[in-house]
């Protein structure tokens, strides 16, 4: 079996083609059991954020398997194969590996080091499994890059001074101002996103917030949090009358097409009045068409780079250390995965010395008589079974803890050759727990 992740991120495609390809969390189960009927996919779990979309996936076949997540992708944001090509990544088994936990420390982030990423992997795991996704690889392979990615962060503390999307898109707007206490600033939605940059406008001076949602009820709840700070809170009917007595707006929905528009804009706007629109969600919640009106500007997340650069040379020396411990981690999960080739010839050699054993047992009973089996069968049965798990024991160790894997195969079929191993019984066992 292979591991291989195909996706794209804020590396290769720009937010026009990663919000064509999100795939929104009620979607999940939809893609993940699609995904599971096609021919070549053993395992699937999807990692989709802000700044990536990313299919991890088990399969016997890498080219076919690669094809067919390439399609799907394809399908999902309507480009034609040829467009999307350019933009997609694909990792096979150790870099596919390496490139979660890296994911899951931080270390692919446009904010290097920024934590929310691994709560989104820990999500993506978490539905993979409640929708079937998961085999005993990609299981394990998720646990254990979450395992790693905490040592990476708490050694080298790569999250120190690290922003988030929304602190940078805090950042950014301070950038615009020179005092964000002076200004009337609207947040619509009421999720992680919007809690984030609540708290990081009031770390930065601003005073006068409101927050739009569909939900009173979470709204409300997201208020409670603050207690200490007096938010306006609107319903969704209220949103073009908050946003007119705004200077600054965040958009952070789930929202799946642009709640924001020119017409919606230019309705309620004040001819001469300004106003920041900073959208930090994929798909955009402000239209493209919303830059063309005057005296208002427009930042989406890929406007952040420029706030995500300062301050990097930091953070990339920290990501230097992180490499060190990434390539133990590594090793340490594909030693466990090779250690894996070794079980079914193991198991049939042992089931076959397990045979020989009890039919010389019986042979030999059988020619010392009834009293003597009856006296002394659990003693011979004890002493034959501890000369066969002696024998075992080193190949078995040494065949699990073999680092290169070239010499491990040619072991392995040395083995199944001498002892004339019949495997078939085993693999099928052993695919139907892999």
């Amino acid at each position: 079996m292979n591991i291989i992740v195909v996706g794209l991120s804020h590396r290769t495609a720009s937010v026009e083609i990663r919000e064509k390809l999100s795939i929104p969390e009620t979607k999940v189960e939809s893609a993940i059991a699609h995904l599971l009927k096609l021919p070549h996919i053993k395992e699937v779990a999807i990692i989709s954020t802000c700044n990536r979309l990313e299919i991890y996936a088990v399969t016997q076949e890498i080219q076919e398997g690669v094809e067919e997540i390439s399609h799907f992708l394809s399908e999902v944001g309507q480009i034609p194969r040829y467009q999307l090509q350019q933009h997609l990544f694909i990792l096979l088994n150790e870099e596919a590996i390496r490139h979660l936990i890296r994911v899951a420390a931080g270390l692919e982030s446009l904010v290097l080091g920024e934590g929310q990423i691994s709560c989104q992997v820990k999500q993506a795991h978490k539905l993979a499994q409640t929708y079937k996704g998961l085999g005993k690889l990609l299981d394990r392979l998720f646990k254990y890059a979450l395992t790693a990615s905490k040592r990476i962060r708490t050694e080298i503390h790569i999250g120190t001074g690290a922003v988030s999307i929304s602190s940078a898109a805090v950042e950014l707007a301070q950038t615009k101002v020179q005092d964000l206490a002076d200004y009337r600033i609207t947040i619509i939605g009421a999720g992680k996103m919007a809690r984030l940059l609540i708290r990081h406008l009031l770390a930065k001076g601003a005073v006068k917030i409101s927050v739009v949602n569909r939900s009173q009820t979470g709204a409300e709840k997201l208020a409670s949090e603050f207690p200490d700070t007096s938010l306006q809170l609107y319903s969704l009917s209220e949103m073009m009358s908050a946003i007119a007595q705004s200077d600054i707006v965040f958009t952070c929905t789930a929202a799946t097409e642009p709640i924001l528009d020119r017409v919606k804009l230019e309705t309620i706007l004040p001819k001469h009045q300004s106003l920041m629109l900073f959208d930090i969600s994929v798909p955009r919640n402000v239209s493209a068409d919303v830059s063309e009106l005057e005296k208002t500007e427009v930042y989406n997340v890929d406007d952040l780079k420029a706030v995500v650069a300062q301050n990097q040379e930091t953070r990339r020396q920290m990501a230097q250390k992180a490499e060190v411990f990434l390539t133990e981690e590594v090793e340490a999960f594909m030693l466990w995965w090779q250690s894996l080739a070794s079980v079914p010839i193991m198991n049939c050699l042992r089931n076959k010395v397990e045979n020989i054993r009890t039919q010389e047992v019986e042979k030999t009973l059988s020619h010392l008589g009834t009293e003597f089996a009856e006296k002394h069968q659990e003693a011979l049965e004890v002493l034959t079974r501890g000369i066969i798990n002696k024998i075992l024991h080193e190949p078995t160790v040494q065949l699990r803890t073999q680092r290169d894997i070239e010499a491990q195969r040619l072991a392995l079929e040395v083995l199944q050759s001498l002892f004339n191993l019949d495997l078939t019984e085993q693999y099928n066992s052993v695919s139907k727990t892999v």
